[in-house]
């Protein structure tokens, strides 16, 4: 008989329920679009990290067969065992193509700042494709905390709302808009922290790649210049070992 009374009683008893998805129905269009404008950015987030992140790899990846380049005997002939959708083999062609227009000049001093600026200008139009999205990283680290808390801000706005109505702060009429304010901030919060991080990884990638760039341009500047004379080190062909010394024959004892 006990059991059947506290069933019944569990029955008539009035169900709330807590959770994201009546938190989200509860907040009703702002709670809808404040969650859909953070998965957006969060997915823009991801989507640019990954990209970038093996367009670097790539860059990177192909910075180790430029030895090659260097022991052709034309840089010319050394551009073509390079990729030829690579950022190296870019640099590499338009240092050529300057070259022939600079041919047209007659003032030293003018080819060579011709020379050094088309180089200067490809290696610009380089580091800019590798930085694009990477604004939008930054702009989601700096907003994602905001919007996530204007969602708070109507979550609270609600719960005193419902307070008013009620005319008194019980529980049930509060619990409900305040959880839908700290999930609104805690989402705000887990969009923006990946994209500072991402953004601040691909930064110090991109800083390293530019670097290598400046030393690849300047090489391939020096070897225009001096047709073909000037290499870097690094294509220079290992030198043999040195044979060891061959060792005295040994005195023969004496009887």
């Amino acid at each position: 008989m006990l059991i059947e009374i506290l069933a019944a009683a569990a029955e008539t008893a009035p169900q709330t329920k807590f959770g994201f998805a009546e938190a989200l129905e509860q907040g009703g269009f702002v709670a809808y679009a404040t969650v859909a404008i953070l998965g957006i950015m969060s997915f823009g987030s991801f989507y640019i990290l990954f990209t970038k992140w093996i367009e670097q790899s790539k860059v990177m990846r192909q910075a180790k067969n430029l030895d090659g380049l260097w022991r052709s005997n034309t840089l010319r002939e050394g551009a073509n065992k390079l990729d030829k959708n690579s950022a190296w083999r870019q640099l590499v062609d338009d240092g050529l193509a300057a070259e022939e227009q600079a041919a047209k000049l007659t003032d030293e001093t003018e080819r060579h700042d011709w020379l050094h600026g088309s180089l200067a200008r490809s290696e610009a139009t380089i580091n800019a494709k590798l930085a694009s999205g990477l604004p939008f990283l930054a702009t989601v680290g700096a907003t994602a905390p905001f919007i996530g808390l204007f969602g708070t801000v109507v979550g609270i706005y609600r719960a005193l709302i419902a307070i008013g109505l009620a005319g008194s702060a019980s529980i049930d009429k509060v619990a409900g808009p305040v959880g839908e304010a700290l999930i609104m901030t805690a989402l705000g919060l887990l969009v923006a922290v990946p994209a500072v991080l991402a953004y601040n990884y691909l930064q110090a990638r991109n800083k390293t790649i530019a670097e290598m760039l400046t030393g690849f341009s300047s090489a391939v500047l020096a070897n225009i210049a001096s047709n073909g004379q000037v290499k870097p080190a690094v294509a220079a062909a290992p030198a043999k070992p040195a044979a060891p010394a061959a060792k005295p024959a040994a005195a023969p004892a004496k009887p």
